[in-house]
């Protein structure tokens, strides 16, 4: 299946017509820099960035679940409203889409079930945040999902949603947008759409490929 081809048929409008598919709108993330990491923030906090420079500020973040399984498909950032011109697979510095073979992705590994769209500031926050969480409790440090994730996602009554947004640091303006990741462990990767200026106007990553009819 070729991924690009199906992201641009499910996403190229404002909104997404699948019957496949259950959309919400989760909030908005706060992107300080424009400098987004996707990764799992439990074992591979200190992904880098993707090469692409996003616009900064505060936008809307869309949760497409698969209905049949209620699993989270897609993950999508709205930048702007502009018809995509171009759809590209999102990449790191160093990464070249001519070094990949057929059925190749770069992407982001997911081990615990959880993944996250952050700015750099904000993964520096949630950094520093572990680091001083486990100096301060020493043995009695359980970790950063009991310590800072758990509570956004169970209660004493069960599960509270599928997704949160977060603040490292009440200080610093960048949140963090957590989520389980579709049926769970996997490699995921993640595609921008461009306007004809080439300004990213949507970022969204796959966990569930969806096949869309020609």
């Amino acid at each position: 299946m070729d991924h690009i081809k199906n992201i641009s048929k499910i996403f190229a409008k404002n909104f997404v017509e699948s019957p496949m598919l259950e959309s919400f709108e989760a909030g908005n993330i706060f992107l300080p820099t424009g400098s987004i990491v996707a990764c799992d923030p439990l074992i591979t906090n200190d992904m880098p960035a993707f090469a692409t420079v996003f616009p900064a500020g505060s936008f809307p973040v869309l949760v497409h679940k698969e209905r049949e399984s209620n699993c989270i498909a897609y993950t999508e950032i709205v930048f702007g409203n502009d018809d995509i011109s171009e759809w590209k697979m999102a990449t790191l510095e160093g990464q070249n889409i001519a070094d990949l073979t057929e059925g190749e992705v770069f992407g982001f590994p997911v081990e615990s079930g959880m993944g996250c769209y952050m700015d750099v500031q904000a993964q520096e926050s949630l950094n520093h945040l572990e680091q001083r969480l486990y100096h301060r409790k020493g043995v009695d440090f359980m970790g950063i999902y009991e310590e800072f994730f758990h509570d956004h996602f169970f209660d004493d009554n069960g599960a509270i949603d599928q997704f949160a947004f977060l603040k490292p640091n009440d200080d610093d303006p960048g949140t963090i947008f957590a989520f389980e990741t579709g049926y769970g462990e996997g490699f995921y990767a993640s595609y921008i759409g461009f306007n004809k200026e080439n300004v990213p106007q949507k970022i969204v990553t796959e966990f569930i490929e969806i096949n869309v009819e020609n």
